[in-house]
C-alpha cells in the first residue's frame, strides 16, 4: 500500500496525464507566435501557413476515434506513454525541417502523438473520480491546455527572441520526452492497480474489450442524433478558436494596430487566460446545478456575441477582452465531453469522447485553411520581414465567418438541449433514441 492517500496520489497521477496534454496544446497553438516567423522561413503564403498549421489537426482530428477505441483497450497509462515519445519526435523533426513540406509531415506527427492525450486523461478521470467529479475533473484538465496555450504565447515570443525557434521548440520536445517517462513509470490505469480502492460510484472498468464490443460501441454512438448535435457544436466552436488563438490571433493584431509580435501575443494571452479559467468554472458551476446543455446554449451565445465584437474592429483593449471572453465560453460547450460520456456505460467512455473529440477537431483542420485562403484574398501585396501583410476588410470577413460559426453551434446546441430535456438521461437515453 502507498503512502500516499488516494486523493494525493490520482492528483499527482493526472497532473502527469495533465502534463501531457498541456504540451499538447502548447504545439497546436504556438504557430500563432511563430506565424510570421515561419511565413519568412518557408516563403508561405497565408494559405500555406493555414495548411501548416492545419497538419496538426488533420492527423488529430482522424484518429479521435481509434484513440479512444486504444484508449478503452489498453488503458491511459501505456496510450498516454507511447503519445508523448511520438510527440517529442515529431518536435525534434519540425525544428530541424528545411522545407515546408518536411514542416507539414512533422506538424502532423506532432499530432499523432497528442491525439491520445486528452482522452487518456478524461479515461483515467473516469477510473479514479466520482461521477459527480467528472465535469470538474474535465475542466480542470482542458484548464492545463490553457496553460500550455498562454506558454504558446509571450513566453514563447521571449523564447524566440533570445534563442530562436528551432531552439526553443527543441527545449519544448525535452519536456515531452521527461513527461512520457515519468507517465510510464508511475500512472496506474486504475485505483486498484495502485493499491487503492474504487471511489464509491465508480463502476469497475470490464475487461478488454473485444473486436466485436468495440465495433457495437461505435455504432451505438454514431447511431445517436445526439453524438451529431455535440460534434457539430464542437467542429464550428474549437475550429474557430483554435484557428484565431492558435494561428491568425497574433498576426491579426500585429497588422491591424501596428504593433509587435511580443505585445500582441499578450492579447492572444488573454484569450488563454479565459480558457483555463472558463473549463472548471463551467465544470464547477454543472456539477453543482447538475445541468448541462442549459450552460452549453448559455456559452455557445456568449461565444458568438465575442466574435461578432471583433468584426467590428474594435479598440486593442476590447479585443483582449473578446478572445478572454471566447475562450471563457469554450469551457461551457466543453460540457459536451460530460453529456457524451453520462449517455453511455463506462465502458464506452472513451470511444463516445473520441467520436465527439474527432468531430471538433475535423473543424481546426478545415477552418485555418479556409480562413487563409480569405484573407490572401484580401492580401495587400505589402511583404514585411518576410511575412504577407493583410486587410482590415479581409479581418472583418474572417471574423465574420467566425461569428457564423458561432450561430450555427448555437443551434446546435439549442437542439440539444430541447432533446435533452424531453428524454430521460444517463445510458438508458441511448436504448430510446
Amino acid at each position: 500500500m502507498s503512502t500516499l492517500s488516494m486523493r494525493q496520489r490520482r492528483a499527482l497521477l493526472w497532473s502527469l496525464l495533465a502534463g501531457g496534454f498541456l504540451l499538447v496544446n502548447f504545439h497546436r497553438t504556438a504557430t500563432a507566435v511563430l506565424a510570421d516567423t515561419l511565413a519568412a522561413t518557408f516563403d508561405a503564403t497565408g494559405a500555406e501557413l493555414g495548411s501548416l498549421h492545419a497538419s496538426f489537426f488533420y492527423i488529430y482530428a482522424a484518429l479521435q476515434l481509434p484513440s479512444g477505441l486504444v484508449v478503452d483497450r489498453y488503458g491511459p497509462r501505456r496510450v498516454g506513454a507511447v503519445g508523448l515519445v511520438v510527440m517529442t519526435g515529431g518536435v525534434a523533426w519540425f525544428a530541424s525541417s528545411g522545407t515546408l513540406a518536411q514542416a507539414f509531415v512533422a506538424r502532423a506527427a506532432i499530432g499523432l502523438g497528442g491525439s491520445v492525450l486528452y482522452i487518456a486523461t478524461l479515461r483515467f478521470c473516469a477510473n479514479w473520480f466520482r461521477p459527480d467529479e467528472y465535469a470538474t475533473m474535465t475542466g480542470y484538465t482542458i484548464a492545463a491546455a490553457g496553460v500550455g496555450g498562454i506558454l504558446a504565447t509571450t513566453p514563447l515570443a521571449l523564447a524566440i527572441e533570445a534563442a530562436g525557434w528551432r531552439t526553443a521548440m527543441l527545449a519544448a520536445g525535452g519536456v515531452g520526452a521527461t513527461l512520457a517517462v515519468a507517465v510510464g513509470a508511475a500512472v496506474r490505469d486504475t485505483p486498484t492497480r495502485a493499491g487503492h480502492e474504487a471511489p464509491e460510484a465508480v463502476a469497475a472498468p470490464g475487461g478488454t474489450a473485444t473486436l466485436s464490443e468495440v465495433v457495437a460501441n461505435t455504432r451505438t454512438v454514431l447511431a445517436e442524433r445526439e453524438t451529431w448535435l455535440l460534434g457539430v457544436a464542437l467542429f464550428l466552436t474549437l475550429g474557430a478558436n483554435f484557428t484565431v488563438l492558435g494561428l491568425w490571433g497574433v498576426p491579426y493584431v500585429v497588422d491591424i494596430y501596428d504593433v509587435s509580435v511580443a505585445r500582441a501575443s499578450t492579447y492572444v494571452l488573454l484569450g488563454n487566460v479565459g480558457f483555463v479559467i472558463g473549463s472548471p468554472a463551467f465544470g464547477a458551476l454543472s456539477d453543482r446545478l447538475a445541468r448541462r446543455t442549459g450552460l452549453m446554449v448559455a456559452a455557445a451565445a456568449l461565444f458568438t456575441l465575442s466574435y461578432a465584437v471583433l468584426v467590428l474592429v474594435p479598440p486593442l483593449p476590447v479585443v483582449g477582452a473578446a478572445l478572454f471572453l471566447a475562450l471563457f465560453a469554450n469551457g461551457g460547450i466543453a460540457l459536451a465531453f460530460t453529456v457524451g460520456k453520462e449517455r453511455h456505460d463506462p465502458d464506452v467512455a472513451g470511444t463516445i469522447t473520441g467520436v465527439i473529440n474527432s468531430m471538433g477537431y475535423f473543424g481546426a483542420a478545415v477552418l485555418p485553411t479556409v480562413l487563409g485562403a480569405v484573407l490572401d484574398a484580401y492580401w495587400t501585396g505589402e511583404v514585411i520581414n518576410g511575412a504577407r501583410v493583410y486587410t482590415v476588410t479581409g479581418y472583418r470577413v474572417a471574423f465574420a465567418i467566425a461569428t457564423a460559426t458561432g450561430v450555427l453551434a448555437t443551434g446546435a446546441v439549442v437542439w440539444l438541449h430541447r432533446r435533452e430535456q424531453r428524454a430521460p438521461t444517463g445510458p438508458a437515453a441511448a436504448a430510446d433514441d
